[in-house]
């Protein structure tokens, strides 16, 4: 059985987030008019660590969303009691409003592209944004849909058996990214 492997550690994940703070800033010529929106779970966090050094950067704050793309997605079971109750109690709600906004969309790691295709139906159905940008901590390629990010903190080439597994403090204790082998991700 082969030992997981961490790719990145807590000072790597840092200095992505912060590089990827830098290169928002540049691409937009400031923060103005942009909000940050984190995908429930981890990129809820991703975000607002990106918030944070972004107002440390440019000493403006910048609002961060959360989204929940449960009702969105295209593999999950029909019915209203497969998911907990009404899909419509479980739509997509952000303290503010999406229109003419340019949205930095946060996940933790981009795969096959489906996870972030239900994010963008669940802002399209909040508002028309002046634009949509994508963020993502970990790319570990195989995309099924033709969707890329605009700001990446690693690439990471996988095969299709392995699994990436992102760790970080606000919900696992400690900061990290692991590359599960098939027999690791099994158990």
């Amino acid at each position: 059985m082969q030992e997981p492997r961490v790719i990145m550690d807590d000072s790597a994940i840092r200095r992505a987030l912060t590089r990827i703070a830098h290169e928002m800033v540049e691409k937009n010529k400031g923060i103005e008019g942009c909000v940050l929106v984190g995908i429930r779970t981890r990129g809820i966090y991703l975000a607002k660590r990106v918030a944070e050094r972004i107002l440390e950067i440019e000493g403006v704050p910048v609002a961060v969303g959360e989204l929940d793309i449960t009702r969105y997605r295209d593999d999950r079971p029909e019915g209203p009691s497969a998911i907990g109750g009404d899909a419509e109690d479980r739509a997509c709600k952000l303290p503010f409003s999406t229109k003419d906004k340019r949205i930095i969309l946060f996940d933790d790691v981009l795969y096959t592209g489906r996870t972030i295709r239900a994010a963008l139906d669940a802002l399209m159905d909040s508002g028309r944004p002046q634009s949509i940008q994508l963020a993502v901590l970990v790319d570990r390629g195989h995309r099924e849909l033709p969707i890329r990010p605009d700001y990446v903190g690693k690439n990471v080439p996988t095969s299709r058996h392995e699994q990436i597994r992102v760790s970080l403090r606000e919900i696992d204790g400690g900061d990290n990214v692991q590359i599960l082998h098939p027999s690791e991700a099994e158990s």
